[in-house]
């Protein structure tokens, strides 16, 4: 994995040149360079390294020799896409699920119709492909493929991993949407990557994730991130999960707009906005409220995890620009003067698409790490 990094990283780039930054030795680089040209991964160059001494023969990855399924699965939506090694996205297919369909047996087989649809269309071979990668909602046993709790979807203990792989004949990782999220925004190619990157989401739920080197950090139970039962106030509202005072019960979509109705009804937290920018005072103390815990949220994360960089996303950001600057602008109220000017915070890049993307990454990472000799 790191020696194809590398190549794609610096391509064309010569065998010296990836020892001297590797610091391994110029026989392990070989072997290692060697096996990745016999997968089809990487190729030698026409081209050759200049300078003093033997001239070498550069090296550059062929992208689109494997592609990697990216799935989305939600509530009532699966997203499919091909994602080359560069994390471009070769071909996509969006499907909206009724509820009735949105089981375990009948999903599967929709995802393994749209896999191939999307492949007889583009005219590319199944052989290409190297795995699928699947991101929900809910807890998930990723080392099992199980999701083992989805409020979202209904599920409880179901392998959804085997049933996909049953139907594809494709090897089947399964995982949580905000950490392959995390994964996907953490880098833009569709390999490994540097330092930390920790992503936070506030919408119809609040969560986090964090990549370290390019790893998803799960904790002992995959659960590593729900920073939406942390507790910023021992006696606040009742939180749905049992506690009092749970971040999402100030942030949270339903928290927002339960608070709303107390003035008129509102339908949406987009609405709210709106009659934000319409003059409502209430409304604008709704969401500079929420502005505020979010801002707490970051400081939390960034005393917790020094990240390098803190993504900022959900649709209470990504749908109201506004949103983001806010919290921007509150965290010098909260962030902790060590940590001020040690990370970047961000929007989400890839949009809506993130989930899907690092998917895709995931089980290229996974299937490379495992090895592609067995295959």
């Amino acid at each position: 994995m790191l020696i194809l990094e590398m190549i794609r990283a610096h391509r064309p780039v010569s065998r010296a040149e990836i020892a001297k930054r590797t610091r391994m030795s110029a026989t392990s680089i070989g072997r290692i360079v060697g096996d990745l040209i016999e997968f089809g991964l990487v190729k030698e160059t026409d081209q050759f390294s200049s300078g003093v001494g033997r001239k070498a023969t550069l090296l550059d990855i062929d992208v689109q020799s494997i592609l990697s399924v990216g799935v989305e699965v939600d509530r009532n939506i699966v997203l499919i896409g091909l994602v080359d090694l560069d994390g471009n996205i070769v071909a996509e297919q969006r499907r909206t699920i009724d509820r009735q369909l949105a089981q375990p047996e009948s999903l599967a087989g929709i995802i393994a119709d749209m896999v191939m649809q999307l492949a007889e269309a583009h005219g590319l071979s199944p052989s290409k492909f190297i795995g699928v990668g699947i991101g929900m909602p809910g807890i998930i046993d990723s080392a099992e493929g199980t999701a083992v709790f989805s409020a979202q979807l209904g599920w409880k203990n179901e392998r959804f991993a085997s049933i996909v792989e049953a139907k594809l004949g494709l090897p089947v990782v399964l995982d949580n949407d905000l950490k392959v999220k995390a994964l996907g925004e953490s880098s833009e190619g569709a390999m490994s990557d540097q330092g930390k990157t920790a992503l936070i989401s506030i919408g119809s739920g609040v969560g986090s994730a964090l990549v370290v080197e390019g790893k998803i950090y799960r904790g002992a139970n995959n659960i590593a991130g729900e920073i939406g039962h942390s507790t910023v106030d021992p006696n606040g509202k009742l939180c749905e999960c049992g506690k009092r005072g749970c971040l999402q019960t100030y942030i949270a979509d339903l928290a927002m707009l339960q608070e709303a109705g107390q003035i008129k009804p509102v339908s949406s937290v987009n609405e709210l906005f709106s009659l934000m920018n319409a003059g409502e005072a209430w409304a604008f103390n709704i969401i500079d409220r929420a502005c505020t815990y979010a801002a707490v949220a970051v400081s939390n994360v960034v005393c917790t995890y020094n990240p390098d960089v803190i993504i900022l996303t959900g649709d209470f950001i990504d749908s109201n620009p506004e949103a983001f600057d806010a919290v921007s602008g509150k965290l010098k109220d909260f962030i902790w003067e060590p940590f001020a000017g040690t990370f970047e915070l961000k929007r989400s890049k890839l949009g809506k698409k993130s989930v899907m993307i690092g998917a895709a990454k995931l089980v290229l990472q996974q299937r490379l790490d495992r090895g592609l000799r067995n295959d």
